[in-house]
Parts: structure tokens; C-alpha cells; sequence
């Protein structure tokens, strides 16, 4: 909010928004994943502006599955089309919406991405997160190896399939690693969380931020 309040964007907040219903849709609860859905259409239809969402999975989710859950609904389908063609990924309404690749920000020292599933392949979205990161003052930004492999975590597979989860995780963490970045930086916060949470069961000293802390620091 404060990085878009100083690209002259007035942002509101709307205090009744609960979870998209992401992780009930996935786990086939349909008519759970729905009453989610239709609360969510309701509570941004009270206004026609455009909904940015720091989280690339929550704006896929938006984008294809509230339109599947409605599908064939001469009521509902409507309103969740119209919605999902008003969300916009953080980086993407900066970049794409906003035309804005350099914000200001400064970071002092090395930093590697790490290119979200929902963001990499169910938006399309890289392009401006990079964008936005070779812009920062100061930062070296390196590769990450195998940057496009997923972490693990994946929705509900990292609980469905905690060992596979694991074994991912490993393999990113031994990747973010081999770049000697002592910073590792996401658009997801399913992906923040889980990695952070390998990094600390394994006493690491990595850290990883979502990329509008990177975008900041001034």
C-alpha cells in the first residue's frame, strides 16, 4: 500500500475480505471453495476499481477458478467474470497497469528470485518482478539455479505429499545456497512461508522477503 500510495494510487483496504478460498477449491471442497467465492465477489463489487493482490496464486485462483466454480450459474458467473477481470498481481499492475519499472527503492547487498509457480506459469507473470528487481539501487541481483522448479509447497500438496514437499524444499534451499545471496526474494506468500519456514528448521541464515519489501527500502 505505501509503495502505491507514492505512485499516486489511493488504495482502500476492504476490512470484510477473508481467504480467496484457494486452498478449499484445490482440496475439492467445492461447496465450501463457493461460499468463499460469492462472499468475495460481494465484498469487492462495492467498488469498480482495480484489485491488486500481493499473492500470484491468489489472482490465478481469482482469475480461472472463481469462473469454474460458476460456470454455467446465469447468476453468478457474470459477477465472477467481472471480478476476475479486475485483479491484478502486485509487480503486474506496477509494470503493465501503471507503466512504472523503477519505483525509488534501495537495497544494499545481493539478492536472487525465485519465480513462483502460480506467478510464473498460471499468470505469466516474470518479466515485471525482474523488471522492478534491476531497478533496486545497490542490489546485486544473481540467479537462482533451477529457478523455475517449484519449492514445494504447491497449495495443499505440501500436505497431502509432505514428503515430496520436503525434498523439494530441500533442493531449493540447496539452490538458494549455491548463490551465496544471503537474501532470497518472492511474489507468493504460500512460497514465503514455506521456505522460511525450511531455512529455519534448518538453521539457516538465508532470509526471504516478499518483493515489496525489496521495493521499500528507499
Amino acid at each position: 500500500m505505501e509503495i502505491l500510495n507514492r505512485l499516486g494510487i489511493d488504495v482502500d483496504f476492504a476490512r470484510d475480505q477473508t481467504c480467496c478460498g484457494q486452498p478449499q477449491f484445490n482440496a475439492g471442497l467445492r461447496k465450501d471453495a463457493r461460499a468463499i467465492a460469492e462472499h468475495t465477489i460481494k465484498v469487492f463489487e462495492n467498488t469498480k476499481e482495480d484489485i491488486v493482490s500481493p499473492s500470484g496464486s491468489c489472482v490465478y485462483h481469482f482469475r480461472h477458478s472463481y469462473p469454474e466454480l460458476f460456470e454455467g450459474d446465469s447468476v453468478w458467473y457474470p459477477r465472477a467474470k467481472a471480478l476476475s477481470e479486475r485483479v491484478y498481481e502486485f509487480t503486474e499492475y506496477i509494470v503493465d497497469k501503471l507503466g512504472v519499472t523503477d519505483v525509488g527503492a534501495r537495497w544494499d547487498g545481493t539478492l536472487t528470485y525465485h519465480p513462483t509457480c502460480h506467478t510464473l506459469r498460471g499468470i505469466n507473470v516474470d518479466k515485471q518482478p525482474r523488471e522492478l528487481l534491476a531497478n533496486v539501487r545497490g542490489a546485486i541481483l544473481v540467479d537462482l539455479p533451477h529457478a523455475e522448479e517449484c519449492c514445494g509447497f504447491g497449495g495443499i500438496m505440501s500436505v497431502e505429499h509432505p514428503e515430496l514437499s520436503t525434498e523439494w524444499l530441500k533442493r531449493k534451499i540447496s539452490n538458494l545456497e549455491m548463490t551465496q545471496s544471503p537474501t532470497l526474494v518472492v511474489t507468493d506468500a504460500g512460497c514465503l512461508m514455506h521456505i522460511a519456514g525450511g531455512l529455519n528448521r534448518q538453521k539457516k541464515k538465508q532470509t526471504v522477503v516478499h518483493i515489496a519489501e525489496v521495493l521499500n527500502q528507499r
